[in-house]
């Protein structure tokens, strides 16, 4: 299907972007079909998340549970933006901003096990590629919308928020179209899944130090501008990789 030149390109791009885990639980296919449409991941390699996995699967999670998870650690970090902007005192708001980083790991953390659950721990099943999608879709539009009501004056935060949440969607998009097209799974950045993550939790930890100096609307929004012109930065690359690739083919 790849031409020799595309095929190299794909996986050399897929390991330098990525640092955060998905799986493909649909049930056909070995280890091999996994590992290509998984994204490649230092810390799934490491001692805690292989202990941490198997302790999951010896509780008896399942890969769709874990998954669905993550939308209540996303919840968790919205309403923490909510009570961030809403604060009547510093301590209050700074908290706030720590809670939401609280609720943003877990759910990366989730994102990284429900895979290794399934394919590691052998509980993929035939709908995990629906769990596998449809909550990452909802987790990042209640993080990315809650940290633009994170700004208890309003204004044009939330509309930062929003726009963060629509290009979140789109780049992802943009891959699953990929794959079902039959260019492979696209995990190129700039600004994939891992980045838009980290630009938010650093933004958050900022946001909760600068409380005292009434920066902390400055800060999310730098956060959110960077998660939006990354997005479109990646959004286009994705598009490009993905044509060129069916055109290759």
């Amino acid at each position: 299907m790849f031409s020799s030149s595309v095929r190299p390109k794909l996986c050399r791009d897929a390991f330098l972007y990525m640092t955060s885990g998905e799986r493909a639980r649909s049930g056909e296919g070995g280890k091999d079909m996994a590992s290509i449409t998984r994204r490649p991941l230092r810390s799934r390699e490491t001692q805690w998340a292989h202990w941490a996995s198997r302790q999951l699967v010896a509780a008896g999670s399942t890969p769709n549970r874990i998954s669905l998870a993550s939308i209540a650690f996303a919840a968790v970090a919205a309403a923490a933006f909510l009570i961030a902007g809403r604060a009547t005192s510093s301590a209050i708001a700074a908290a706030g901003y720590l809670v939401a980083v609280v609720g943003v790991q877990g759910r990366l953390l989730c994102n990284l096990f429900d895979g290794m659950v399934a394919i590691e721990g052998g509980r993929k099943t035939r709908s995990g590629e629906i769990f596998n999608e449809l909550p990452d879709r909802i987790a990042d539009s209640l993080i990315f919308v809650g940290a633009g009501f994170s700004s208890g004056s309003g204004g044009w935060l939330p509309h930062l928020g929003w726009g963060a949440a629509v290009i979140a969607l789109i780049v992802a998009y943009v891959r699953t179209l990929g794959a079902a097209t039959g260019a492979g799974q696209c995990f190129l950045g700039p600004m994939a899944k891992p980045q838009r993550m980290a630009a938010l939790t650093a933004g958050c930890l900022l946001a909760a130090a600068s409380v005292p100096w009434n920066w902390n609307d400055q800060v999310i929004a730098v956060a959110l501008g960077l998660v939006i012109a990354g997005g479109i930065v990646t959004l286009a690359r994705r598009v490009r990789f993905v044509t060129r690739t069916l055109e290759a083919s």
